[in-house]
């Protein structure tokens, strides 16, 4: 299982360029799954963990923030939950357009990197 970058336990150099990739990975993984349907931070965090990631709210939460500012997430907030709502994340036109560029991509560099 890959830990969330925090807890990695790998020489300083190699711990930087992997916090940049699993970035990287754990915003692809977002916006595909938001491209299905509207997704939340405890669910995403326990798919994530499905794909070997050991990701902690402290890290995901900001992530999706990030996103959100990007414009490639709306959120909307449950209704009468307070501070601490569940917050759904949904994929927004631009997130699609960013999603597309993605896929098309991870086809060309899987083709150069992992098909040789």
């Amino acid at each position: 299982m890959i830990s969330d970058i925090g807890n990695r336990n790998t020489r300083h150099a190699v711990h930087g360029a992997s916090r940049e990739i699993l970035l990287g990975f754990w915003k692809v993984h977002i916006l595909h799954h938001a491209s299905e349907g509207a997704v939340h931070g405890q669910w995403i965090i326990s798919e994530l963990r499905r794909h070997g990631y050991e990701l902690s709210p402290g890290t995901l939460y900001p992530l999706l923030e990030r996103m959100e500012r990007h414009g490639w997430l709306r959120c909307r907030k449950a209704a009468g939950g307070g501070a601490r709502a569940r917050k759904d994340y949904r994929l927004t036109r631009e997130g699609r357009e960013v999603l597309a560029l993605v896929r098309e991509q991870l086809e060309e560099l899987y083709r150069e990197v992992a098909a040789e």
